[in-house]
């Protein structure tokens, strides 16, 4: 009878429990739910206040004649620093690592680190009265590459501007550098390249988003054209207590230097938002 009594009262102190506490539950879930939507909105932004190492992996098959294939991992931290009370600097840096096999016709297998390009937003850290977002700067093109067939063998420098608009749920702008060579090998093509990259994207409730945007490679000297278009849905979530954001969606490879069949984009961004 004793057992029963002791069973009754642990069972009716979890039901008051279960009763006392839902509130709570429902409150922690909409304030995750919450700071998903901010870090997905922020993520829209390419200057925002935001600390993040994306991981953006691209995979591109059917390239040329060999029917080569090529997995770009783009390692890109951004990290933002504030040098004043009105203006941040967002340093941006862009490393890949490349495994590619027959990309230029039967020229076999190539694996190691590509040309990295290190970008400096300077921005206003309030929206212009219009709503305004932007940020420029110098871009640097460092020959990081480890390979003849992965890399310029040059050094480059340019100018690099972002600016959109965020307004509710949506988010549309655009970001473009160019890139001279100064320095570096004098038996490779000098390069004279604009990038540009339009995107516009929705969040939706519960840390989701969705990306349209097309990243185009403008090579001046060579008449040259690369450009692959992407439809990218993403998720902000925990991994432990880590925040992350995973996003996936095709690659629509087109130009004249694209001679991909098809793709797709997988990343894995890693965010240290401050607080």
């Amino acid at each position: 009878m004793k057992n029963l009594y002791f069973l009754l009262a642990i069972l009716i102190q979890s039901l008051a429990f279960s009763q006392d506490n839902p509130d709570n539950i429902v409150d922690n879930q909409d304030q995750e739910i919450s700071q998903a939507d901010k870090l997905a909105k922020q993520l829209q932004n390419p200057v925002a206040s935001l600390i993040s190492v994306p991981f953006q992996g691209n995979f591109d098959f059917g390239i040329g004649t060999e029917n080569g294939s090529r997995m770009t991992l783009n390692i890109q931290p951004v990290i933002p620093l504030s040098i004043s009370e009105h203006w941040n600097l967002i340093g941006r840096v862009i490393l890949p690592v490349i495994s590619q096999h027959n990309a230029y016709g039967n020229s076999g297998s190539q694996f190691g680190l590509s040309d990295a390009v290190v970008s400096g937003f300077f921005s206003p850290k309030e929206p212009t009265s219009n709503g305004i977002i932007w940020g420029a700067g110098p871009v640097l093109l460092v020959p990081t590459a480890t390979d003849d067939l992965l890399g310029t063998e040059k050094f480059g420098m340019g100018p690099t501007v972002v600016i959109l608009k965020q307004a509710g749920k949506f988010t549309i702008g655009a970001l473009a550098n160019h890139i001279w060579s100064v320095a570096g090998s004098d038996n490779r093509a000098d390069v004279n390249n604009t990038f540009l990259q339009p995107f516009i994207a929705k969040n939706i409730k519960g840390g989701y988003s969705i990306t349209l945007n097309t990243e185009l490679t403008q090579n001046w000297d060579a008449d040259a054209t690369s450009g692959s278009l992407h439809l990218v849905g993403a998720k902000v979530f925990s991994i432990g207590k880590q925040l992350t954001q995973f996003a996936i969606g095709p690659r629509i490879p087109y130009g004249n230097a694209n001679t991909a069949d098809w793709g797709f984009r997988a990343m894995l961004v890693l965010l240290f938002p401050k607080g």
